[in-house]
């Protein structure tokens, strides 16, 4: 902490606590206000919240009654609801089934992949999966593959109607058996003696080509996925991704992912692909139906514990698997095919349960990719609170990013000294930019800390974030 940077929060902290009443607790830290100006952001456009866990009243409140666009720390409810209503033990399965006669390692019949909506079912797991029914004889399977995903309501899914950018991995909508995030991981390696890029995709979908027509330049590496275009079309034997632009030497290795296809036919994709490449044959096509009453399990797959799922969730903001928790809460409390409705309804009666008020939630789908989902910086407050009086306590602050460590906040603040003193959610969309989480100060105590922003100029609020999370550390707003 150098002299200037002590010197601004000092005087944010006279701002601050020189004031006056409840006048004091909603004037800015003055650190905070000057990064905000210099962002273009009113006042009016932001809520924050900093109180001391073992406190009744806020240190600093503004605007904490507004409604506002969380974008991902919504997923802070979703998860502390599961941590609760579920269990942190709490797992999902994936099973497989036999529909025919299996005889010598040829079935005359179907395989059947029946999904509960496992939101961890990655590409290892899939493929562990394949190997309990390679091990167990099976080598041929002379029917069809039929998946079976019921255990979700079906819905009509646009991945293009929130952004309009249905390739993007965020994008992808939940699914009761969702494989590999429905995302195609793509490598990017240079190959100056040839002057071309090699590209690496893994999985991919036995139906799917890449054409890779990328140039290598020697321009520099900033902007390199805007310069990168990606088009699908259709061929005679599936489909084909083209891959056009300029990619940059200097970029060295880089990754990016591509949602494909819908969930039935990436399923199937990455099934048959796995399949052929550990021996198997598959004669038959895929279809989409319910488990047969006489099918016979043949393999199973259980998820991780649920207490790891939503570290996932919450270190990486990872927007699908959110989606399935929230599901699978409709699911577990209404005990039919989960939907949205019920997944609300179920997070409201344990809200009711817990004597948390918020009459301005919109959850929409728990993972704060939305337009229309508000919550309070007062809410999210006391959500904090309850969770920090809960005893899944460690199991939920453990799952949020530890300041300049890991997660959404490995590259912030790393040179301050509240480094690995905060375990922050963070959330971004388009207009909105949110932090919520807990700060350990210098003197060792356990902070709430909530700071919301909805305005066009959202995008260069971080300077603000980092301020108040920093001011809150030195115990000076």
């Amino acid at each position: 902490m150098n002299f200037v940077w002590r010197a601004i929060c000092l005087l944010g902290f006279a701002v601050c606590y020189l004031a006056t009443g409840a006048h004091a607790a909603e004037r800015l830290p003055t650190p905070v206000a000057q990064a905000l100006k210099n962002a273009g952001v009113p006042q009016s456009a932001v809520s924050m919240l900093v109180q001391e866990v073992d406190t009744r009243q806020a240190r600093l409140a503004v605007n904490v009654g507004q409604p506002m666009n969380p974008a991902s720390v919504m997923k802070l409810l979703t998860t502390y609801a599961a941590l609760e209503l579920l269990g942190p033990a709490y797992t999902w399965k994936t099973e497989a089934y036999t529909h025919g006669t299996l005889k010598d390692g040829f079935l005359e019949g179907d395989l059947i992949l029946k999904g509960y909506g496992d939101p961890k079912l990655n590409l290892e797991n899939f493929w562990l999966l394949l190997r309990q029914l390679r091990a167990r004889g099976l080598r041929e399977i002379r029917g069809d593959l039929v998946l079976d995903h019921s255990f979700f309501e079906a819905v009509d899914y646009d991945p293009a109607r929130f952004d309009n950018e249905p390739l993007r991995a965020y994008n992808v909508g939940p699914d009761a058996l969702l494989v590999n995030f429905k995302a195609t991981r793509l490598q990017f390696i240079p190959q100056p003696d040839s002057l071309s890029v090699q590209v690496i995709a893994d999985p991919l979908p036995a139906q799917v080509d890449i054409i890779n027509l990328l140039t290598l330049t020697t321009a520099p590496c900033n902007g390199w996925k805007e310069a990168l275009r990606t088009d699908v079309t259709t061929s005679a034997t599936g489909w084909r991704v083209i891959l056009t632009g300029n990619y940059p030497a200097d970029c060295r290795e880089k990754i990016t992912h591509l949602s494909l296809l819908t969930h039935p036919q990436f399923a199937y994709g990455v099934f048959r692909r796995l399949w052929e490449e550990s021996g198997g044959k598959l004669t038959g096509g895929m279809r989409v139906a319910t488990l047969p009453t006489d099918a016979q399990r043949m393999a199973v797959m259980e998820s991780p514990a649920l207490t790891e799922v939503v570290r996932d969730i919450n270190k990486y903001s990872n927007n699908v698997m959110a989606r399935q928790v929230y599901l699978t809460l409709g699911a577990d409390a209404s005990k039919r095919p989960a939907r949205e409705q019920d997944a609300d309804a179920a997070i409201r009666d344990w809200l009711v349960r817990k004597g948390l008020t918020m009459p301005e939630l919109v959850i929409d789908n728990g993972a704060g990719l939305s337009r229309n989902a508000r919550i309070s910086a007062d809410s999210l407050g006391k959500l904090l609170l309850a969770a920090w009086r809960s005893p899944l306590m460690p199991e939920f602050i453990a799952s949020l990013p530890l300041v300049a460590i890991d997660g959404t906040m490995q590259k912030r603040l790393t040179a301050n000294g509240i480094a690995g003193h905060a375990h922050i959610k963070t959330g971004s969309l388009e207009g909105a930019r949110a932090i919520a989480g807990y700060v350990l100060d210098k003197n060792g105590k356990r902070q709430i800390v909530v700071f919301l922003v909805n305005h066009p100029h959202s995008a260069a609020s971080q300077a603000a974030q980092d301020a108040l999370l920093q001011c809150v550390y030195e115990r000076v707003c």
